[in-house]
């Protein structure tokens, strides 16, 4: 199942400050991804963190393997350059499991749209260091993976291209927009409540957040 996760920099520091390190950063992504056999179906890097919707092959363990290589080889080649030592990402990355048939083009959008949330740029396509100028076709890629929900958008290449260009400028709702950064940053399930059903059933573990319990009794 695919997955949305989140990196921060130590102490939200930039990660990124040159267009070597963003590009640097996407060159050891797309050779982690062939060696551990990962599906890129989305990314965004801002400057002190990164946006990544992956999905693993055969081994559900190639994506901490993945994340291994990339959080390293950053942390080796800014602490070269910055002739420094020490970590340079905020601890273990964070991420949630996402209900494709629900939610995978809706990560896929918030991630894309970062940057207009942070008022770096105004128009997604202005910004070259996601997944969007990819899925729009402003840029040729062969390494991007496109989802079964990719391809059901519409009919041919273009016409998918266009379709996903309309349903990203439609936007995010707030309640979307409050259920992706919940389940994120809890490390839980981005979908509804039948797909956390069925994972929790599957797992034998509660998954989703409890509601708050019965006020604690204050003894006189």
């Amino acid at each position: 199942m695919p997955l949305h996760i989140v990196q921060r920099g130590h102490d939200r520091q930039p990660v990124f400050v040159n267009s070597s390190d963003f590009s640097y950063y996407i060159r050891n992504m797309i050779e982690a991804k062939i060696k551990e056999d990962i599906r890129i179906y989305g990314y965004c890097l801002m400057t002190n963190h990164v946006h990544l919707v992956i999905a693993p092959g055969e081994n559900v363990a190639g994506v901490s393997r993945f994340m291994r290589i990339l959080s390293g080889r950053q942390t080796r080649y800014v602490n070269k350059l910055e002739n420094r030592t020490g970590t340079l990402w905020e601890g273990r990355f964070k991420a949630s499991l996402i209900d494709s048939e629900t939610y995978l083009l809706a990560c896929c959008r918030y991630v894309d749209l970062n940057p207009i949330r942070a008022a770096m740029v105004a128009s997604p396509e202005d910004y070259h260091w996601s997944s969007y100028r990819y899925r729009i076709g402003l840029v040729s890629s062969d390494w991007l993976d496109d989802h079964p929900l990719f391809q059901s958008l519409a009919a041919t290449d273009e016409e998918r291209r266009v379709a996903y260009q309309d349903f990203v400028s439609s936007g995010i709702g707030d309640d979307e927009l409050a259920t992706i950064r919940a389940a994120l940053n809890r490390n839980q399930l981005s979908g509804n409540q039948t797909f956390n059903d069925a994972i929790e059933k599957r797992t034998g573990r509660r998954i989703s957040s409890k509601a708050p319990g019965r006020p604690r009794l204050h003894r006189k």
